[in-house]
């Protein structure tokens, strides 16, 4: 059987993947980001409650859904993370889906180092879940979770948390709409659900 019809350069790509994988050498980390860097993802902040009471978290964009029965997901955490210790000791924690108006402002503050990250967020305790801090502004959805998983892998953590609630942001109404923040090669963007209506309209 002959080889599919690639694209041009693409048998180039695959030739230098076969090398590497024939030689059993890992991948770089500029090809893995630019590996995953190829598509927009989701943006979304973390947060839980540290052993001194003060809410702590971090933004992320390595997250997935797990299982719907139980309803269970998954966060990536860096082991470097300061906020790790606090949600390995919580067990507990809130994961915040962005929106376009006011989530840039947030993911650009919980991506940082500062101890302050929560300074002039509007936030509260978890409805379910007291310990989880739960953001108010900037958010299109969030989720609160008990810490069900930590799994080491390479040199991040993957955490499974089972949700215990859910809330999201009602659409319609006389209120602006507010779209999903995403994240692409260094650069946050909102959803273009104009364009995606009429691509989805052309095609029905």
């Amino acid at each position: 059987m002959g080889s599919p019809d690639l694209p041009q350069g693409a048998h180039d790509a695959q030739q230098a993947y076969e090398v590497t994988a024939v030689k059993g050498m890992a991948v770089r980390p500029e090809a893995f980001r630019d590996f995953f860097g190829a598509v927009p993802t989701a943006v979304a902040v973390v947060t839980t409650t540290g052993s001194d009471g003060r809410p702590t978290g971090f933004t992320c964009n390595a997250f997935s859904a797990v299982s719907l029965d139980p309803a269970l997901l998954l966060v990536c955490v860096d082991e470097r993370s300061r906020t790790l210790p606090a949600l390995l000791d919580s067990k507990v924690f809130a994961l915040h889906l962005l929106a376009d108006n006011g989530g840039e402002s947030l993911a650009r503050v919980f991506a940082g180092r500062s101890d302050q990250k929560f300074a002039g967020a509007s936030w509260q305790g978890g409805n379910s879940i007291p310990d989880c801090p739960v953001l108010l502004d900037g958010v299109l959805a969030y989720t609160e979770c008990a810490l069900e998983q930590s799994v080491p892998a390479g040199d991040h953590r993957l955490l499974i948390g089972r949700m215990e609630r859910v809330w999201t942001r009602p659409r319609g109404g006389t209120g602006e709409d507010a779209h999903p923040l995403l994240y692409q090669q260094g650069q946050f963007v909102a959803w273009d659900i104009e364009a995606a209506t009429s691509a989805m309209a052309a095609r029905a």
